[in-house]
């Protein structure tokens, strides 16, 4: 996932690893794609060993050296075979410990129960807030419109969480 990222960052424009690691945290990529932003530094040697990428120019920046780096032709074929591999392998993303949690929630007192799914309802709406917030600023920093399909993207996990949080909101009612 990380050379995903690297790769599709440069097929847009030459950039440095830092300023991959800038767009990334900006895009919230540890949100959504569960990459640490402090990895591309790795992934960026690896890209460039395997030939995917190359040093585009090296500028100096007071007493540091900053090295741009570009996509190659070897590099466009790779990012497309890595795209293919994470939409086709994509799974279907269940909240796999609150349903086990909520299989014996019956052996918890009620007010345990409430509490536990009360803390369950109050960090979705926070990460719910959190990418509404998010979309907001990544229409404050890039200027034109965002992609039709970033749009989709960003809705489509708006929607699963408000859907959570509606779920999570029925079993409350249950237990109570």
């Amino acid at each position: 996932m990380t050379q995903l990222l690297v790769l599709g960052a440069l097929n847009l424009q030459p950039m440095s690893g830092y300023d991959i690691q800038t767009m990334l945290q900006v895009n919230e990529a540890e949100r959504w794609s569960g990459v640490q932003v402090g990895s591309i530094y790795h992934a960026l040697k690896k890209l460039e060993k395997d030939n995917y990428i190359e040093v585009y120019k090296i500028e100096n920046v007071g007493h540091r050296q900053k090295v741009i780096y570009k996509i190659t032709d070897l590099g466009k074929e790779h990012l497309k075979l890595l795209t293919f591999n994470a939409i086709q392998s994509s799974q279907v993303p269940y909240p796999l410990s609150l349903y086990a949690g909520l299989s014996f929630i019956e052996n918890l007192p009620n007010e345990q129960a409430e509490k536990a799914l009360e803390e369950q309802l109050a960090m979705l709406e926070k990460e719910l807030n959190i990418i509404t917030c998010g979309m907001e600023v990544k229409r404050q920093y890039i200027n034109e419109d965002l992609s039709p399909l970033i749009n989709l993207v960003s809705q489509n996990m708006i929607d699963i969480i408000q859907h959570q949080i509606l779920f999570v909101k029925e079993v409350l009612t249950t237990v109570k």
